[in-house]
């Protein structure tokens, strides 16, 4: 009787997701609103704000992540933004500008109306990232992060590929999001940059499940050497859907832990050509 329950149990179990997964077919597989790392758009700022966002906006971006262009104030940008019908929910923070005075990073924050603010590299010598480097992130990750929330702001570490240096049994990574205080340091994963460095992207989204909250969009050229620096050629950034990356695996399970915020960010010298080719493939990609 009791095996009899269990085989019941487990046939309601496949039946119902079968009924989830008939109910999203032909939904898109991008979920979140179509976002934008500003670094994708470094060499055209020079341009004119306004002209780089009217690019911006043509493409159908609906999200902002980054700072401000030099030539605008927070309050011209925010505006700017807005009357595009872009929003700003995440910009960014030098470690050492988190690391002197956390308070001044959240009011450059609060200037922005943003919600998230993010750090991309932590200082160490190149390719040899160390558990020193880590622990001197540990604590300034906690200790920032805390000011952070008090002022209503999450902070998150943008995973650059150097962080898989092996340790212990593990690697840095592991020792870095372990030793860092979930109430106060969340994550943002570049998935080209985790590949880069030899961490798994869908494996670790599964891993570390809510500690993710954002995605840096962007794919790597199909048999480009890869180490651990966090660094390589422009030449390595390919449209999304032509390199090495699993990027529907990603989105499935970005979608299921419930990420709300994905930025493409071209790191490519040809920005303008490649972002239609990567909006293109997103909006092919369905359930």
């Amino acid at each position: 009787m009791k095996n009899r329950r269990i085989y019941l149990a487990l046939i309601i179990l496949f039946l119902a997701s079968e009924m989830v997964l008939a109910q999203k077919k032909g939904e898109p597989l991008m979920q979140a609103p179509l976002g934008i790392a500003a670094y994708t758009f470094r060499d055209q700022w020079q341009n004119g704000i306004p002209e780089t966002l009217d690019i911006i906006q043509e493409m159908g971006f609906k999200e902002y992540e980054g700072g401000v262009p030099k030539g605008a104030s927070p309050t011209e940008f925010k505006k700017m933004l807005n009357d595009r019908g872009i929003s700003i929910p995440s910009t960014g923070t030098g470690f050492e500008a988190l690391e002197d005075d956390p308070q001044a990073v959240a009011e450059r924050v609060k200037a922005l109306g943003a919600k998230y603010v993010m750090c991309a590299w932590i200082p160490h010598k190149r390719g040899q990232f160390s558990k020193e480097d880590a622990d001197r992130a540990i604590k300034v990750f906690n200790e920032g992060g805390k000011v952070l929330k008090e002022n209503g702001i999450t902070f998150k570490y943008h995973v650059h590929g150097y962080e898989f240096q092996p340790y212990e049994d593990a690697t840095l990574f592991e020792y870095l999001v372990e030793n860092t205080n979930p109430e106060y340091v969340k994550l943002q994963m570049d998935v080209m940059w985790t590949h880069f460095g030899g961490g798994d992207p869908v494996a670790l989204l599964k891993k570390y499940g809510n500690r993710w909250v954002s995605l840096h969009l962007k794919d790597f050229r199909k048999g480009a050497p890869k180490d651990m620096t966090g660094l390589t050629g422009p030449e390595n950034d390919v449209p999304l859907g032509t390199g090495e990356l699993d990027i529907p695996g990603i989105l499935s399970e970005s979608n299921r832990i419930g990420i709300k915020h994905m930025f493409i960010e071209d790191e490519s010298e040809k920005e303008l050509e490649n972002l239609p080719k990567s909006i293109a493939y997103l909006k092919s990609l369905e359930y």
